[in-house]
């Protein structure tokens, strides 16, 4: 395969990893009652198997509620954001040598990776794990986690693949 033809594959799964992450972010702030519930249900634990040794975790406060919704969506929104951007950075740069190549990578390096932190650190350990979410049968979202993880797992490694001179 021709190092244009990779370069061509790198950012059209970026562009749909972001697009991905865009829409995740959009559903969110306009749709915000859909994902609020949920936020509810998880911090608070009052889906979970109430076992009286966690439940101190819960948090029912719903201005801690918030701002813990109001942070899941603006590091969706800035993912979403770095990504876009990293991607028409590597669009413009698709034509230059490799070191121009993949230092044109940069932000969507740190989008991509922004967003995994968010799908493991946020949802898996602290929703799935902190806060029992694997015991609700309504309201776990470790699965959804688990697939954005995957894929921007997918792109982050194909992305990070050191480029070749366009010549060769």
């Amino acid at each position: 395969m021709t190092p244009v033809a990779i370069r061509l594959c790198k950012i059209a799964l970026l562009a749909s990893y972001s697009l991905l992450l865009a829409l995740i972010a959009f559903g969110n702030i306009t749709d915000y009652d859909s994902n609020w519930t949920f936020v509810q249900h998880t911090l608070s634990m009052d889906t979970t198997f109430q076992s009286p040794g966690v439940m101190w975790r819960a948090i029912d406060n719903p201005t801690l509620q918030t701002v813990g919704y109001l942070g899941i969506i603006a590091t969706e929104t800035l993912a979403a954001l770095l990504c876009l951007a990293g991607t028409l950075r590597l669009m413009r740069a698709r034509k230059l040598g490799a070191e121009e190549f993949e230092r044109a990578k940069t932000l969507a390096v740190c989008g991509v990776t922004l967003s995994l932190v968010l799908w493991l650190a946020g949802f898996l350990a602290i929703g799935g794990e902190w806060f029992a979410m694997w015991q609700s049968s309504t309201w776990n979202g470790a699965e959804s986690a688990g697939r954005f993880l995957l894929a921007g797992g997918i792109a982050l490694i194909f992305l990070i693949q050191p480029d070749r001179e366009l010549g060769r």
